[in-house]
């Protein structure tokens, strides 16, 4: 009997290695469609591990190749800032466009698009609009897709706690997005992959929206204060406007890689948390991970706690 066969654009990104590990460990075939496939690197514990592709979701005749065969398909391309040509418009909404068009054209069994929380088309926020505009073009494309929506991902080597632990060993006073009352529901990233591999290869037909989400909502100047303790570190939490972070995201943009973006700033400026009429991971049968168990795995990792 063949191989099931499942194809994951972004595979080498943060939440993308992890379906890609999820897939092989459940014993499929993948297909990691990625610009820089060179860039693979995977622990699945299994004999056969991935087939890199490059394809670039810009390139329609790539993404076709990429589809052609596959029963399923994850996308979880993401791009936080412009430059060298690669725009939102390009990532978010063309290249989500090329990959349910394929779909649909080869008769794919199941698209999973992974887009975020807040993701929405009116926004005044270049990043969360074109997310907004990307999750339409789907729907366009490849009607019974899967959109899922995680709330702020975090996990080993992220880019939520490893950073705010990072900040609090480097900085006396740490500089909050305004008040710091933003309420965030951060969700573990290998619960993310978990959901993403049942919505992709379950009997069960999934819903066609979800928002995934963590058990426990907190403000991110008390998710800051979670960081601080767990590092056994005091700092000084220093509200900072929400205009100063925007001069600062305007001006990080002529760097390589910015500290921090314009659409890092427009989600923080509203409630990232899952809307209570939606399905989430339970309804794809994982069960939430607390944040607090694994925010001590992640602080014990050297140099984050002060020497004793």
């Amino acid at each position: 009997m063949p191989r099931r066969i499942f194809t994951v654009f972004g595979g080498t990104g943060f939440l993308g290695r992890r379906i890609v590990a999820g897939l092989l460990g459940h014993g499929f075939a993948v297909r990691v469609a990625s610009r820089h496939p060179d860039k693979i690197r995977m622990s699945s514990g299994t004999e056969d591990g991935p087939t890199p592709v490059r394809a670039d979701v810009r390139d329609a005749d790539a993404v076709d190749a990429a589809v052609s065969g596959a029963e399923g398909v994850a996308n979880a391309v993401s791009l936080y800032h412009e430059g060298g040509g690669v725009t939102f418009r390009g990532v978010h909404v063309d290249g989500a466009r090329n990959v349910a068009e394929a779909c649909r054209r080869h008769a794919v069994r199941r698209l999973a698009h992974i887009s975020g929380i807040g993701s929405d088309p009116a926004s005044s926020s270049s990043y969360v609009r074109h997310r907004g505009l990307g999750e339409a073009a789907v729907r366009d494309g490849f009607a019974d897709a899967v959109l899922l929506r995680p709330s702020v991902m975090f996990g080993p080597d992220d880019a939520l706690l490893t950073t705010l632990a990072a900040l609090g060993r480097w900085m006396p006073v740490i500089p909050l997005f305004g008040q710091g009352t933003t309420r965030l529901q951060p969700v573990f990233v290998d619960d993310v992959a978990q959901a993403v591999t049942s919505a992709l290869a379950g009997n069960d037909r999934p819903e066609r929206l979800y928002e995934l989400v963590g058990p426990e909502v907190c403000t991110y100047r008390e998710l800051m204060a979670m960081v601080l303790r767990s590092t056994g570190r005091r700092r000084l939490l220093l509200p900072l406007p929400f205009f100063l972070w925007d001069g600062l995201a305007a001006a990080a943009r002529l760097l390589p890689a910015p500290p921090v973006t314009e659409g890092q700033v427009a989600l923080m400026k509203r409630d990232n948390v899952a809307a209570p009429a939606l399905p989430g991971l339970r309804e794809l049968g994982v069960a939430p991970t607390p944040i607090r168990g694994v925010l001590d795995t992640l602080s014990s990792a050297p140099g984050l706690r002060p020497s004793r």
